[in-house]
């Protein structure tokens, strides 16, 4: 056992050597290019299986922003070129795939009532895509499961049974709220930098806390809370309003409306 796990830390402090956008280390065990082509399949899946909103207004509001944002982002993942989807589904969500794929549900517009709190989502979406996060829990999952292998052929599936569990709350859960977290951080610079008001990003939580409904603990969700996304916000907000004074004075205001 003490081998076992001696040999996954050297593994993990061997390959322990990229870097995040916010100077976060990560595991990354999957070429980039590998992970845009897992991207680019599974949202043309998407496309084929969920109805998409073709209206001219929605489509150019969301693409207003993004070409904004997009502008003052610097990404080395390999995107060619990023896309955009409104996809009609009444549901506040927006998710990020890699390879610079985006959906934004027309339920996200009820709440995200302006440009700026759009562009902190937006924001949120494209940080997740140039820190690598979908191949961090790529990654993550593959070291986990490597582990769990290595006991079940050893004969010991309870011992097993309980490293997966506490791969599960100890790193997994974890790591995905860490990545949530660092994709607002991200957005929130992101969208300074391009002319949107930063302020807006901490409103917008307070839009979706006040939708109400049942929410998963903290320690056994893979969101941090409402409350702890809006004190990180807050925490970072003094730098994101100078960057957003910056952007006003290089005359960077986006004309983006629904």
């Amino acid at each position: 056992m003490i081998r076992i796990f001696s040999f996954c830390s050297v593994v993990v402090f061997l390959i322990h050597c990229s870097t995040s956008p916010t100077g976060r280390r990560q595991i990354l065990l999957v070429k980039d290019a590998e992970m845009n082509e897992m991207g680019n399949t599974a949202f043309s899946e998407l496309k084929t299986k969920t109805p998409t909103d073709s209206s001219t207004s929605a489509n150019s509001y969301v693409n207003c922003i993004v070409s904004a944002e997009l502008a003052v982002t610097s990404d080395t993942t390999g995107v060619e070129s990023w896309e955009v989807v409104v996809f009609k589904d009444n549901t506040p969500n927006a998710f990020a795939l890699p390879g610079g794929k985006i959906g934004v549900h027309t339920g996200m517009f009820a709440v995200a009532k302006n440009k700026d709190q759009l562009a902190a989502v937006i924001g949120h979406e494209i940080g997740h895509v140039i820190a690598r996060h979908g191949n961090e829990r790529v990654s993550q999952n593959q070291l986990a499961g490597g582990s769990v292998k290595i006991l079940e052929s050893l004969g010991k599936p309870t011992v097993a049974g309980a490293l997966g569990m506490g791969a599960k709350f100890g790193i997994l859960l974890p790591f995905s709220r860490e990545h949530e977290s660092e994709a607002d951080l991200i957005g929130l610079e992101l969208m300074a930098k391009s002319g949107f008001d930063p302020r807006e990003s901490v409103t917008l939580w307070k839009n979706m806390s006040a939708l109400g409904g049942s929410k998963p603990n903290e320690l056994l969700s893979t969101h941090p809370s409402d409350a702890t996304r809006m004190k990180n916000l807050n925490a970072a907000m003094a730098n994101a309003i100078a960057l957003f004074e910056a952007a006003k004075a290089e005359g960077k205001k986006p004309n983006c409306h629904l």
